[in-house]
């Protein structure tokens, strides 16, 4: 229900108004992306079939009925499949199951590629940043091109984006992110403050896919 919403209509409308008001105030160029998934987890659903297969070897061993030696091969192909099937589907099962490195190392990759592929890295000023949500892994990477020194930004800047990522993490509504997101232009306006002939050189609807 929580990743649903991101894609929705209305929530990608307010995410446009919300980056039409950071533009206001700063040069930067903020662009929105929010994707389903950074990665492929197959790996973590066979890990799930491999265990209920495990559970029913062993249930087929020592529960009381007998079994016949020619159903073993069945009911553990079975249970792999039932245990690949539900962790598919299950998706917070899924998550806790997959290393914490690798979903950060997903998003992180798929924030770049998202990056170069949405032209965030082509404005004339290099003020390009996205803000790149994965909603299966419940992160968000901030990329900011070298026109804007994140450095300079400081703790505000810094607690923005923490604030950015607890939303993501743990929020059942995408109204916390939206509230974030507004976090960011005070830094922004100070340190890459709007001029009088600034151009809108970006998309400010969220790029979904």
């Amino acid at each position: 229900m929580w990743a649903r919403a991101f894609f929705e209509d209305a929530t990608k409308v307010r995410t446009a108004d919300e980056v039409k008001a950071i533009e206001a105030r700063t040069a930067a160029e903020v662009v929105v992306a929010v994707h389903q998934t950074s990665g492929h987890y197959l790996h973590t659903d066979y890990l799930v079939g491999f265990g209920l297969a495990l559970v029913t070897l062993v249930a087929m061993l020592y529960l009381p009925p007998e079994f016949a030696l020619e159903t073993f091969p069945v009911g553990m192909a079975l249970s792999l499949a039932a245990g690949a099937y539900v962790s598919e589907w299950l998706p917070g099962l899924r998550r806790r199951l997959t290393s914490r490195k690798l979903l950060e190392e997903n998003v992180r990759k798929s924030a770049r590629a998202a990056f170069v592929e949405l032209g965030v890295s082509r404005t004339s000023g290099r003020t390009g940043i996205l803000v790149f949500v994965s909603t299966f892994e419940r992160r968000v990477e901030v990329v900011a091109d070298i026109g804007v020194e994140t450095a300079a930004m400081g703790e505000e800047w810094t607690q923005a984006l923490a604030k950015l990522s607890a939303a993501v993490a743990s929020s059942e509504s995408p109204e916390p992110f939206l509230e974030a997101l507004r976090l960011l232009a005070p830094p922004l306006e100070r340190v890459v403050p709007r001029a009088a002939d600034d151009l809108n050189e970006l998309p400010d609807a969220p790029h979904a896919a």
